[in-house]
């Protein structure tokens, strides 16, 4: 059946550069929500920002940067958040299929390395780094708007300066792109040492050498990660170039801390090193992801060969036809490689590392070294967990327990319901940005417990 057999009962899936009634709804919905905003704030301050959103939003946020430090989630900012985050994925979507932006697996990498930078830094703010005219910049959700606004700095940045050579193989092209890209990089790092990381050098009475020869690893990293990316595209080559030296430029300061420990306004720092959850929070979720991606890697590569991406249909065909078509589709190579193809993809991959990270390291961090939990959903879980201890008689922790058997069960339910999924070329970005939310409220804040937990801030 092809695109110009008038008797298909099945409408052709819309182009990309078409919005669906569902996007422009929720595009409109959005500039509204904006204009209503802005309309608030001139005409009734007090009522819009001093008496609602100020108290909900702002407020906790400034708590939460303050000497107090770790101020709770509502339940009126959590709604707030993840409505936001989900019209976030509708809106961005549309407008990166538009664009034509990249969704292969190594846009997944790139954008996996920005949400690792959200952690690192955010651990060097608990532990009293960042100047307090600062600190506000690395407390969520602003740290993930902060760091959005370097993201698109960075991949605008490296597509127009370099990425006129995409496409091109040759060695000259090559050697010019990551020239371009490299010169390019290297200044934006270091514009980003120098607006983030050097004020704080002057609020501690430490010396900061290591973090300082940190600074030559960065740039070797950056080097390095800009040869390995060989033939990528611009974009994603920079962006994940200048997320994996930034991760080292922050572990840098870490090492710094562990060293030399600056003075701490909180009075929250133990001072006691702490390594080997490391090996529960980060091993046993890396061991799960090896073996999923040695079931998945065999189907992935012959996927891969015939030039069909996992879990995404043909251009001409869309979901319904694929669905009530399903005789006609079972031996298409989408189909019947697809499943376990995934497996071994970075975003089922990272999805797992991610919520499996999660939960080991909260129930480390709260069973074993008496933290707290700040959302109030994963608290009523913890709760739970402790009156089911209090009904066994279990004197050994506060039932985080019972939350890291829900975010296992919750990844083998991502996983199922992710490999069983099929989406139409213009789907591609929806299903990428999911993932992302994804990683944000799952591998984000397990590698902000670990570090936390490392460094006993």
């Amino acid at each position: 059946m092809t695109d110009d057999d008038d008797s298909s009962p099945f409408t052709t899936p819309l182009p990309d550069d078409v919005y669906s009634t569902t996007e422009k709804a929720v595009i409109w919905t959005a500039i509204s929500l904006g204009l209503a905003a802005l309309a608030g704030l001139m005409l009734a301050y007090d009522t819009v920002w001093t008496e609602t959103l100020r108290p909900i939003i702002w407020e906790p946020v400034v708590k939460d940067a303050g000497a107090a430090g770790d101020a709770g989630y509502t339940p009126q900012n959590t709604a707030i958040y993840t409505l936001s985050m989900l019209g976030c994925v509708v809106l961005l979507q549309a407008l990166f299929r538009k664009w034509k932006l990249p969704t292969d697996e190594r846009m997944t990498l790139a954008l996996i390395a920005w949400v690792c930078l959200a952690p690192v830094l955010r651990v060097l703010e608990d532990a009293d780094f960042f100047s307090s005219s600062q600190d506000v910049l690395f407390i969520s959700p602003i740290i993930h708007l902060h760091l959005a606004g370097w993201l698109v700095g960075v991949a605008l940045l490296s597509h127009l300066l370099a990425g006129r050579f995409d496409g091109h193989h040759g060695d000259e092209a090559q050697e010019a792109q990551a020239t371009l890209l490299g010169g390019l990089l290297f200044v934006l790092l270091m514009g980003h040492w120098y607006f983030l990381y050097r004020p704080a050098y002057a609020v501690h009475d430490t010396e900061f050498n290591l973090a300082t020869a940190g600074l030559a690893l960065t740039a070797a990293v950056l080097w390095a990660t800009i040869v390995w990316t060989r033939a990528w595209p611009a974009i994603t080559r920079g962006m994940l170039a200048f997320a994996t030296s930034a991760v080292v430029m922050g572990v840098a300061h870490w090492v710094q801390f562990m060293v030399t420990p600056w003075e701490q306004e909180s009075g929250f720092a133990s001072g006691e090193l702490t390594f080997w959850p490391i090996w529960v929070v980060l091993g046993l979720p890396g061991l799960v992801c090896y073996v999923l991606y040695r079931m998945g890697k065999e189907d992935a590569q012959q996927l891969r060969l015939t030039g069909y991406t996992a879990g995404v249909l043909p251009g001409h065909v869309g979901i319904k036809q694929w669905e009530e078509e399903a005789d006609v589709w079972a031996d298409h190579p989408v189909e019947f490689l697809s499943n376990k193809a995934l497996l071994a993809h970075p975003m089922v991959l990272g999805m797992v590392f991610g919520q499996l990270c999660d939960g080991f390291a909260t129930m480390v961090g709260i069973d074993m070294f008496g933290y707290g939990e700040k959302h109030p959903v994963s608290n009523a879980v913890i709760q739970y967990g402790g009156s089911i201890n209090e009904m066994l008689g279990i004197d050994w922790g506060e039932g985080a327990w019972l939350f890291a058997l829900v975010k296992a069960a919750l990844v083998g339910l991502i996983v199922w319901l992710f490999v069983q999924m099929r989406v139409e070329q213009r789907q591609q970005h929806f299903r990428l940005l999911i993932v992302l939310a994804v990683l944000i409220v799952g591998l984000a804040p397990g590698l902000r417990d670990i570090g936390r937990l490392m460094l006993g801030v």
